[in-house]
């Protein structure tokens, strides 16, 4: 019986290394069958950028709202993300690394070692990298009150200091917390959306 597309067949199409590609349909067909997370897991580790770039995107997609079944793969790989995280230097696969991370069951000691990873990132030229620490921090800290105090005064300053991008959404995250931002800053915005943008990015 056929086991369904291959997936590196599927995320090795994109126009360059850091399209999207068609990694809409591979998170349809991940979340229809459960069991294949594990093998797109392994292509975060693939030799080709796009594919590992595009595994790490529909990861991120899938983390989400996963499903049971999703979940307990993702937090049984957990291992997985936290030894990539500090090693990975491609874009794509930090910034999404950088989300995921927030929505695993991750102990105080790990919450711990993903936050100093993604607060070094917050220095790091990528205005999309930065934005996407910021949220990845702000998720953990929901879950993880002792990171809260630290993670409150880095929306605070990046929502003062930082690119655009990083101003908008560190009030987002603020908002959530149910914390004004300073008088000095723009008023917050109302939405509050958990995920960033996903951008077509060309080549640099």
């Amino acid at each position: 019986m056929s086991r369904g597309p291959d997936l590196r067949l599927l995320l090795a199409q994109g126009r360059h290394a850091l399209s999207s590609g068609r990694v809409v349909e591979i998170a349809d067909l991940v979340e229809a069958d459960p069991r294949r997370a594990r093998r797109l897991i392994e292509f975060m580790f693939d030799d080709d950028p796009g594919v590992a770039q595009r595994a790490a995107d529909v990861l991120e997609r899938i983390s989400h709202q996963p499903s049971p079944a999703l979940g307990r793969i993702l937090a049984e790989s957990k291992e997985v993300f936290l030894g990539l995280l500090p090693e990975a230097t491609l874009k794509k696969v930090r910034w999404n690394l950088a989300l995921t991370m927030g929505r695993l069951p991750l102990t105080s000691p790990e919450a711990r070692r993903v936050a100093a990873i993604l607060e070094a990132w917050l220095d790091d030229p990528s205005s999309i990298l930065k934005t996407a620490a910021l949220q990845g921090l702000a998720d953990m800290a929901h879950r993880e009150p002792a990171l809260r105090p630290t993670v409150l005064d880095l929306l605070r300053l990046h929502g003062r200091s930082g690119t655009p991008a990083m101003r908008a959404r560190s009030r987002r995250l603020l908002a959530a917390f149910w914390v004004e931002p300073s008088r000095d800053d723009p008023a917050t915005p109302t939405s509050s959306q958990a995920r960033l943008p996903k951008w077509e990015v060309g080549p640099e």
